[in-house]
């Protein structure tokens, strides 16, 4: 790959997960401030991201990988988002905000797929390769963060106040047209059925496929693990945002960003843990992670005890690559070549489609139940919630999942 492609497929991360990470951090404390959505609303729009993964499939499998180039695909996609963030950006009811927010997690969700289908096209060594490709999608979610609380400071006490966290939209549409408009500058990467002969049944888009799969007790328990845990992993994306404001936390997306930089670090310790202790205790890892964090928030404060809500968001490294890569890793080794793909969209159609919706729904549920008169919320009640569950489902790992060796491919 020559210097030029690596630099052209940077800034399509950057600004891919800059565009994510500028307005999906700071949604619930925008829907709750702005646009006086309640918590089962501000449910119903995280919600959106499951619908998005849920449906994703169908786009890539029965238009992408058939008629068209990945790369004109996710140019288009971000240009139409482009216009959704930008009414968006315009609304001032959910009524109204709903429905744009649903379309354009549709349209969005398959574009993460979409990218790292063009840079894939482009490696000869995806495993060595991609990291450092994708790593400046982590870094476009810092700036973002970044932007909006050190440098705008819209997320500041006055700054909710004024209603400028609707300016993430805008700053996102703007990003979103640069992106589809240079999108299609990429490199060519052609329908994947179309380039091999090949024609993708219903079966394998949907990954059901590997369903085989479950005649493994093993991957039976972390299929099921994989779907409870994203549970309380949504409380986290609903929640923690409002709470920090709520709080008093100044900066609070900026400070945030602390979960992407620990990711980075994190994503670097992972083949080494992973290899020494294994998938197992990986995983059991980074299910405790979710448990520590939440205790954290539930007991920490922004006075002599903010350090422990600091060290719950620096958690996100373990939580989010101890889980979710080691699981990508564990299914692809069990797949085998055949049901590689099918596997791995299975897994994703679990855990960010039927998993985080269900606990999108909860989390809204449970944080109506300790809504106050005054618009605030007890919030160490609520963080006991996903805390216990995560307790109990990596518990329940630990006792049925029956250790096995997987190697690791650098």
């Amino acid at each position: 790959m020559n210097l030029g492609v690596r630099m052209q497929l940077c800034l399509m991360m950057f600004l891919e997960f800059f565009i994510w990470g500028g307005w999906f951090v700071t949604l619930g404390t925008f829907l709750g401030n702005n646009v006086n959505a309640t918590d089962s609303e501000i449910a119903l729009a995280f919600s959106t991201q499951s619908w998005g993964a849920i449906i994703a499939p169908f786009v890539i499998g029965l238009i992408a990988d058939r008629f068209f180039n990945a790369e004109k695909i996710l140019g288009l996609l971000h240009l139409i988002g482009a216009g959704l963030l930008f009414l968006m950006y315009k609304t001032t009811s959910f009524e109204v905000f709903y429905p744009y927010v649903l379309g354009y997690m549709i349209l969005y969700m398959p574009t993460l797929a979409l990218v790292n289908s063009v840079s894939f096209n482009q490696m000869s060594n995806p495993a060595k390769e991609f990291s450092l490709i994708r790593v400046f999608g982590t870094m476009g979610w810092i700036m973002a963060g970044v932007l909006i609380s050190y440098f705008f400071k819209w997320d500041s006490t006055g700054g909710i106040m004024q209603g400028m966290l609707k300016n993430t939209f805008l700053m996102t549409s703007i990003a979103s047209i640069f992106l589809g408009v240079f999108s299609f500058t990429l490199p060519k990467t052609p329908p994947k059925a179309k380039s091999n002969g090949d024609k993708l049944s219903l079966r394998e888009i949907l990954g059901l496929d590997a369903l085989g799969l479950f005649k493994d007790r093993n991957f039976l328990i972390f299929f099921i693990s994989s779907i409870l845990i994203c549970i309380p992993l949504a409380f986290y994306y609903q929640n923690a945002n409002p709470f920090l404001v709520e709080v008093g936390m100044e900066s609070p997306t900026g400070k945030m960003t602390l979960g992407q930089l620990s990711e980075i670090l994190f994503l670097l310790l992972l083949p080494v843990f992973f290899t020494r202790f294994g998938f197992k205790n990986t995983i059991i890892v980074a299910m405790l992670a979710w448990f520590v964090r939440y205790l954290l928030f539930a007991f920490g404060d922004v006075g002599e005890r903010e350090f422990m809500l600091l060290i719950g968001i620096a958690l996100h490294g373990i939580c989010y690559d101890f889980f979710f890569v080691s699981g990508q890793i564990y299914t692809d080794g069990k797949a085998g070549p055949k049901y590689k793909s099918s596997a791995q969209g299975l897994i994703t159609l679990a855990t960010y489609g039927l998993g985080m919706l269900i606990g999108f729904w909860i989390a809204g549920v449970i944080s109506n139940k300790y809504l106050l008169s005054d618009g605030m919320h007890i919030w160490d009640s609520i963080w006991l919630y996903p805390a216990g569950f995560a307790l109990v489902v990596s518990i329940l790992f630990a006792l049925l999942f029956k250790s096995e060796k997987i190697d690791y491919q650098s």
